[in-house]
């Protein structure tokens, strides 16, 4: 059995952006959802309005996670699971730094002033009884060592969880980092690959970039196949996200 797995960073909400400030551009982003159906999703950048936006208007989903400061404030790395083939059977959030489970800690040296986390989810997928841990997170946008550290901090929790896994997010880096590089060797022995690894392109600015880069990913140790991303041709000028979302298809025994 298949199931479709989501990374989606939705852009914060930020007046900023005008037209396509979240408060304007829900729409795109709610029919981006629902025309995809993902039974997994790992959103970045979500605002706690964004989330109860998501919450109110996508019932058949329930969304976990909190904010990434040290009050559980602020952006969240929120995941959404199809409730009626889904339940969940722990949550783990922990914070990328030396001290994880300190909330809004981070690694220092060269990372931004922004905390950065990860969520782990254990669900358990009604259809097939099977397990599946699905962990998402936002590496750093400043720093090369503290994405670095963030993907050895991943590496190293998988490392010590068993279970067929999807790992979402938007790393921040490109697939010839060393932060990327690092996930796929380091955990070579299980079979882990970037399941979106013909995806040439996923960041574009609100189609303000002359070469958009690829910095969204999806990884996993099941069989995946058909990973795509969403096109997003604007609307008067109105893009879904400056990020695309991206699905892989993973195969469930």
């Amino acid at each position: 059995m298949e199931l479709k797995v989501m990374s989606f960073n939705l852009r914060t909400d930020t007046p900023k952006d005008g037209i396509n400030a979240f408060s304007e551009r829900y729409p795109r982003v709610l029919e981006v959802i629902r025309n995809e159906k993902p039974d997994l999703i790992g959103f970045q950048e979500v605002k706690p309005n964004m989330r109860s936006c998501l919450r109110e208007h996508l019932p058949e989903y329930t969304f976990q996670g909190c904010g990434r400061n040290a009050d559980g404030s602020g952006e969240s790395m929120l995941i959404a699971y199809r409730t009626d083939e889904t339940e969940l059977l722990s949550l783990e959030n922990f914070w990328l730094s030396h001290t994880p489970n300190v909330p809004g800690s981070s690694y220092g040296g060269d990372q931004s002033s922004c905390p950065r986390m990860a969520l782990s989810a254990l669900l358990l997928h009604c259809p097939t009884r099977q397990t599946i841990r699905l962990i998402n997170t936002h590496l750093d946008h400043r720093g090369n060592q503290a994405k670095l550290l963030g993907s050895v901090q991943l590496v190293q929790y998988l490392s010590t969880h068993n279970e067929h896994f999807a790992l979402t997010g938007d790393f921040n880096a490109k697939p010839t980092s060393n932060a990327i590089q690092l996930i796929t060797s380091a955990l070579a022995y299980r079979g882990v690959k970037d399941c979106t690894s013909e995806i040439e392109t996923t960041f574009h600015g609100y189609g303000t970039m002359d070469h958009p880069v690829k910095i969204d990913y999806i990884f996993s140790d099941l069989p995946c196949s058909n990973a795509y991303f969403i096109p997003d041709a604007p609307v008067n000028g109105q893009y879904y996200s400056d990020h695309y979302a991206v699905c892989a298809m993973l195969t469930i025994d």
